[in-house]
């Protein structure tokens, strides 16, 4: 059984620097390996292992033009090539979409760290490759602030899959850990689950789980991103010069505390359904039934 972790970090301003230039050259890597994936499907050539691309992009480093991708760890472009060939290669199975470019106005900033490599503390995890230098004082741009003390595990644990993302606020460290499945099996009653639009979910032990929309907390942050979002809207259309819109200062602070005040509801409304949910299975049912809506009722 894998565990994921999620812990919010909290960077100095030298190391959100770095966080952003590996993030953006995890992008470089990505678009390119799916460029040369393209470029060869269209002159008739095979699928392009990760392996000989991550060989080509090293010696794509050695040149003038691309000196400055050695100032990056090694495994960030690794497993961005490692990516891209795996979204290409899912595509021609009917698994997915056709893989797109990673844009960097709106795709989110992220990379992966290597999990043999990756160092934890109760308070800080050490990231690959932000300073060369072996000098203590050096070594302190490598450690990151965790934002909460003694979440990841430390002794005999094997970390799986380290990535770090940026969701438009704050930068977050996800990890996952393997742990022994259990053996022991529920000896309760069975719970049905009948999902609503006035209540979230009623259970058939007779618990009802409020809607959390309907509470005068969230309608009170939606009344606030509505006005907010008109604010913006006029802002947007008296700063308008010509065919386009000039940003100006005051509307970058405005965007961005409706940035704020969605991450807000997202988390109250994700924060809620965990509680639910763990609520649920702390109850050790043997069984949990849900209703299956038809394509017809859905309509």
């Amino acid at each position: 059984m894998i565990k994921t972790i999620r812990v919010m970090l909290i960077p100095n301003n030298k190391q959100k620097t770095k966080l952003f230039q590996y993030a953006n050259t995890a992008r470089f890597a990505y678009n390119w390996a799916l460029s040369r994936e393209q470029d060869n499907y269209k002159n008739g050539g095979k699928f392009i292992s990760d392996g000989d691309l991550r060989k080509e992009f090293t010696q794509l480093k050695k040149t003038d033009e691309y000196a400055w991708l050695s100032n990056i760890s090694n495994n960030v472009t690794k497993q961005a090539i490692k990516d891209a060939c795996e979204a290409y290669r899912d595509f021609f199975n009917g698994y997915t979409k056709f893989p797109r470019f990673k844009s960097k106005k709106h795709s989110m900033p992220k990379f992966y760290q290597d999990n043999v490599k990756i160092q934890f503390t109760d308070t800080h995890v050490k990231v690959e490759g932000f300073a060369a230098s072996k000098k203590k004082n050096k070594q302190k741009l490598n450690w990151i602030r965790l934002a909460e003390h003694g979440r990841i595990p430390i002794a005999n644990v094997k970390y799986m899959n380290p990535r770090i993302k940026y969701d438009g606020l704050n930068w977050w460290i996800t990890i996952g850990m393997e742990y022994e499945d259990s053996s022991a099996l529920p000896s309760n009653e069975g719970i049905g689950i009948d999902l609503g639009i006035k209540d979230l979910a009623i259970c058939s032990n007779g618990h009802k789980y409020q809607n959390i929309n309907k509470t005068q907390k969230v309608k009170k942050l939606e009344k606030r991103k509505r006005r907010l979002q008109r604010s913006i809207s006029r802002r947007y259309e008296k700063n308008k010069k010509g065919e386009n819109y000039c940003k100006t200062s005051n509307l970058i602070k405005s965007e961005q505390e409706l940035l704020k005040l969605n991450h807000r509801l997202t988390n109250l409304r994700q924060n809620y359904l965990h509680q639910t949910t763990s609520e649920i299975i702390k109850r050790e049912p043997s069984f949990i039934c849900m209703e299956e809506y038809s394509d017809n009722y859905c309509r």
